[in-house]
């Protein structure tokens, strides 16, 4: 097909509420590492990797060999018949997660893993109600668009009986007006308030993004976790880190993002960078926890041989080439060269973010901090122009958000920053 027939075939046959990135849809045709390729040929440096997605590189022949392996010898057979390839990926995890956290459930997506999560924290703690995060993005489902605090994505009648919303650890836009460290901390100080007026004083659980991926990487100060934790246990709940954007060393040194809060979470729900691009969700937790799901469960999908398969892969593919470590060491020459940027361009209000999860926030003004969506999505278009892909998100729809492959080199930052440099430029004209 031809790009036009594609874009209206799309329009005529999918959901018009399925979204796509710019006025003239990029239509994707193949991929290779760091790189994607339009139908018409056009190559792009790819930062955002498929909403935070792309952990290796696109069809990095080290993950797919062991897909193409494994759909030739057995590409489905469900929970309900073990095989060797979900087992194989289960221990994996099972020794790199965090404290004794050795039970999974596998599911096909983020919004399925923390739908499991807060059941299982429901059960097992005998109490109702969870405390979510302002800002914060949970999934798609009815329970998830609930638990989410971001209007954008709460349009199809979310209902979720005893959730309730904290303030976020948004410093940039501070809802108390106060400046970090001068403010005590005063967001984690609220889950204690939100749960003593508009809960039983009993929840069941406590969920959150280490960094709030659609909010627009919105980073907590180093205190955060540690306060709101201690919280929870005084009112009997459970920790539950979403780590569907920032697991798999994703922001650098650690395998999930809740270690760089030096926290030990009771639950981790997690999903897309974890098998390349694959179709996969996990929910993980202590094995007490996990014995309190009583009853019969099954999962068509979860666990899929060859899903299995292709997250044993990247985890491989991350501990082999250190990966983690390059998150750091990239991310953090990466960082850097975006402040540079900061200090030429008057629309970045801030940087923010961790290892190779870096965002910028665009304003009209650094001292009101007006957002300024429109002028987000010029530089989405300058930069796409010059062929590098980069992502929105934000509550006002004015955040930049990068999430490149974890073996980028500083060659590739380089160019995302000139490319960057130069739309911004054609947009501040």
């Amino acid at each position: 097909m031809t790009k036009d027939e594609i874009v209206s075939k799309y329009r005529q046959y999918l959901f018009s509420s399925v979204t796509t990135y710019f006025t003239d849809p990029m239509v994707t045709d193949h991929a290779s590492m760091q790189y994607m390729w339009d139908v018409d040929g056009k190559k792009y440096l790819d930062f955002f990797g498929g909403i935070v997605t792309v952990s290796v590189g696109h069809c990095n022949p080290r993950v797919t060999s062991k897909i193409k392996a494994q759909i030739d010898k057995l590409q489905h057979g469900s929970t309900v018949f073990p095989n060797e390839a979900i087992v194989a990926i289960a221990e994996k995890l099972a020794q790199i997660t965090p404290g004794e956290i050795s039970k999974s459930y596998f599911t096909n997506s983020g919004t399925e893993a923390n739908e499991m999560a807060i059941q299982l924290a429901r059960v097992h703690t005998g109490n109702y109600e969870v405390v979510a995060l302002r800002h914060g993005y949970s999934g798609r489902s009815q329970l998830a668009q609930g638990l989410t605090g971001h209007s954008t994505w709460r349009k199809s009648l979310p209902v979720s009986f005893g959730v309730v919303h904290a303030i976020n650890p948004y410093c940039y836009r501070c809802p108390f007006g106060l400046k970090y460290p001068d403010c005590g901390v005063a967001c984690a100080k609220d889950v204690e308030n939100v749960i003593m007026t508009t809960t039983s004083g009993k929840v069941g659980a406590f969920i959150a993004e280490p960094i709030q991926g659609v909010g627009g990487f919105i980073t907590p100060p180093p205190e955060y976790f540690k306060i709101v934790f201690n919280i929870i246990k005084k009112y009997d709940g459970l920790f539950i880190a979403d780590e569907v954007q920032t697991g798999w060393g994703r922001t650098g040194k650690k395998w999930f993002g809740i270690e760089r809060w030096e926290v030990t979470p009771d639950i981790i729900t997690s999903a897309k960078g974890l098998a390349n691009g694959t179709p996969i969700g996990v929910t993980m937790t202590r094995p007490e926890i996990a014995e309190s799901f009583k009853g019969l469960q099954i999962s068509t999908f979860g666990g899929n041989p060859v899903t299995s398969v292709a997250a044993r892969a990247t985890i491989a593919v991350i501990e082999e080439d250190r990966l983690m470590d390059n998150a750091e060491v990239v991310g953090g020459y990466y960082r850097a060269k975006l402040e540079e940027l900061q200090k030429k361009h008057k629309y970045i209000g801030e940087v923010r973010g961790m290892g190779l999860l870096q965002a910028i926030e665009l304003v009209k003004d650094k001292t009101t901090k007006e957002p300024a969506p429109q002028e987000t999505n010029r530089v989405m278009d300058e930069a796409r122009n010059r062929g590098l892909l980069i992502g929105k998100g934000g509550l006002y729809g004015n955040v930049l958000r990068s999430s490149p492959p974890l073996n980028i080199s500083k060659a590739d930052v380089d160019e995302c920053i000139r490319i960057l440099d130069e739309s911004f430029t054609a947009v501040e004209g």
